[in-house]
């Protein structure tokens, strides 16, 4: 078939599509020629739509696992050298006794699982791994201290620190033990 001719079956078909609505008026079959009419226009609609870009995960936006690995690094390190968790004899006991390097892969692949990394966390539940430490509001809340500082030196913008510490602290339930349960060392 010649380019013309093709052209010319395009036009027609477009023409008689363009009145079949026209020729349904007079029948009994208007209101079925304008309900395809309107699925036909809704259709359209929707195609010519684009779907919004996704929003980068926090995961992206912190720059992958290349960044937050670090970071939960310099962390862990902070933790380890701070005075308020060496003054809680068992978390002091569980820093000699639990090798760092298991617990920064393991911290690394639960902050990258949450910030929605493609990383999955297969370690005890954080309520698990914390309630013998009977972890107290002044060591949460230099914790949180811990990870501000880290970040600041990493240079992650507000808005992404804002999101971090609002993870961390979602999870106070099941790492802060209540004031009255709070037992001496």
């Amino acid at each position: 078939m010649k380019r013309g001719s093709l052209h010319g079956v395009v036009c027609l078909a477009l023409a008689a599509a363009l009145l079949v609505p026209t020729w349904r008026a007079s029948s009994a079959f208007a209101a079925e020629g304008a309900q395809v009419s309107e699925k036909r226009s809704a259709v359209s609609k929707k195609r010519a739509k684009k779907p919004a870009p996704a929003t980068p995960s926090l995961y992206e936006r912190l720059g992958g696992i290349n960044n937050i690995a670090p970071l939960v690094d310099d962390v862990i390190e902070r933790s380890y050298a701070s005075e308020v968790f060496k003054a809680n004899p068992r978390i002091e006991e569980a820093h000699k006794r639990f090798p760092k390097a298991v617990y920064k892969y393991n911290a690394t692949s639960l902050a990258c699982m949450v910030m929605g990394g493609p990383q999955k966390y297969t370690g005890r539940s954080l309520k698990e791994a914390h309630q013998h430490l009977q972890v107290t509001e002044k060591e949460w809340q230099e914790l949180i201290s811990i990870f501000r500082e880290s970040m600041n030196g990493f240079k992650v913008p507000p808005k992404e620190q804002a999101e971090v510490i609002a993870i961390i602290e979602s999870t106070k339930g099941d790492v802060v033990v209540p004031v009255k349960a709070a037992v001496n060392p």
